[in-house]
């Protein structure tokens, strides 16, 4: 729904030539400067992210401008995706977002007395941050490389003469306004306002409704469907079970945070996160502990969400959909499926490896 939702709302905006206004302006914002753009999503997705949208909401906000900009601009929807997408990652164990809730939640429940802010919050904050600032020295250097792309570009050739907005772009522009203020500030669900405030514009004529529909990525709306509905027959006969039961035999306190955050990883990466990886393996953490006969339950916790998040550039989440499914008409979006697909399974061995030094090595000598 949340793609259906959000496919529809932004394709009124960019049938009407509302995103075209919005991606003029941020173009000539930063003044000819490609490589700052993926930065300023970045920060941009990260606040969003902090202050309460959590990682979906400020990738549903963000993709279709952004998106359009990485089309428009040459940097690419890969590029572009991976550096929204950590920015977001990177503010939504926020205590305000509905990731942090549930995490701060599931450690309560179990007992685990963990700061929402320096134990919850900052040790993912900082690896997305640092990974996505290493993804971003290699693709700028990449681009330079290949040149154009780090170099400044002539506004004029994609981002004309600034007109004032219509009355109907006004309208979307305040429609849009009301789903980041619905969304940041009352935590209203993303997909159920986007299609409210749609169905307003269709009905007020702002929007043609047939036109908008068929902008609607169908085929990566029933792919995510289908992936979910797998995952949940999975779980509803056990799978899940045998797996961490499998893992408490081959774990002990030393490697268990590299080895649990790989198989996070991999779960993650085709199904959610928040929904079904977090609320799965957090409360088992006791019980891990006291089958492996010791463990630092604050380093499995974070092992936990660090390798749940860290995959979901992968198109088979809903992240990595979401940008998927607003990747621009000219973008080859097989190809790109594939591309989010090997780089976000590749951050479930990134991930392990991260926890593995960090809370297996580093921390227990701190």
């Amino acid at each position: 729904m949340v793609l259906v939702a959000i496919s529809y709302f932004f394709g009124i905006a960019s049938h009407n030539g509302t995103l075209d206004k919005i991606t003029s302006i941020m173009i000539r914002i930063v003044k000819g400067q490609r490589a700052a753009l993926p930065v300023i999503f970045f920060i941009i997705a990260m606040v969003l992210s902090t202050v309460g949208a959590g990682n979906i909401g400020a990738v549903a906000l963000l993709a279709p401008v952004a998106m359009r900009i990485a089309d428009k601009t040459a940097l690419g929807a890969f590029f572009m995706t991976i550096l929204l997408i950590y920015g977001a990652n990177a503010g939504t164990f926020s205590p305000f977002a509905f990731t942090g809730i549930i995490a701060n939640g599931l450690v309560t429940k179990i007992g685990l007395p963990m700061n929402p802010w320096t134990e919850i919050y900052l040790p993912n904050f900082l690896v997305q941050t640092f990974l996505a600032l290493i993804n971003y020295l290699i693709f700028y250097f990449l681009l330079k490389k290949r040149g154009g792309p780090t170099q400044k570009f002539s506004l004029e050739s994609i981002s004309p003469g600034s007109q004032p907005f219509n009355t109907q772009q006004v309208l979307t522009l305040s429609a849009i306004l009301v789903l980041i203020i619905g969304v940041v500030f009352f935590k209203i669900n993303v997909g159920l306002l986007a299609m409210i405030l749609g169905i307003l514009l269709t009905l007020i004529r702002v929007a043609h409704g047939l036109e908008e529909f068929k902008l609607i990525p169908w085929k990566v709306v029933i792919m995510v469907c289908g992936m979910s509905t797998l995952i949940s027959i999975i779980e509803k006969v056990g799978g899940m079970n045998i797996l961490i039961t499998g893992l408490a035999q081959i774990s002990n306190s030393q490697n268990v945070t590299g080895i649990l955050a790989f198989v996070v990883g991999i779960i993650s990466s085709f199904s959610s996160s928040s929904a079904v990886v977090m609320p799965t393996f957090i409360p088992l953490v006791p019980g891990l502990i006291e089958k492996m006969g010791g463990g630092d339950p604050v380093a499995l916790v974070s092992s936990i969400n660090i390798g749940a998040h860290l995959v979901d550039v992968s198109p088979l989440s809903t992240l990595g959909a979401l940008c998927l499914a607003n990747a621009a008409f000219s973008e080859n979006k097989i190809r790109l499926f594939r591309k989010l697909l090997i780089y976000g399974l590749s951050m479930s061995v990134v991930g392990a490896a991260v926890s593995y030094l960090f809370f297996g090595k580093l921390l227990p000598i701190l």
